[in-house]
């Protein structure tokens, strides 16, 4: 069976992106939330590539 990155509808809590990335790596959501968090200050790019990512990952079907 083929995995594929989706927006997740149950771990959202803006549009999805982290809740999906953690189901699709099998990691817990919060983790993937908090690396997102230290990226954004780190790099300053976090909310323009999770913008991005909420026009590119479809949402999931299911």
């Amino acid at each position: 069976m083929e995995k594929k990155l989706y927006r997740s509808r149950q771990n959202r809590m803006l549009g999805g992106i982290c809740g999906g990335i953690g189901e699709y790596l099998n990691v817990d959501p919060t983790v993937v939330r908090l690396l997102w968090v230290l990226f954004t200050f780190v790099g300053a790019s976090g909310l323009l590539a999770y913008l991005i990512c909420l026009v590119i990952i479809p949402e999931n079907p299911e």
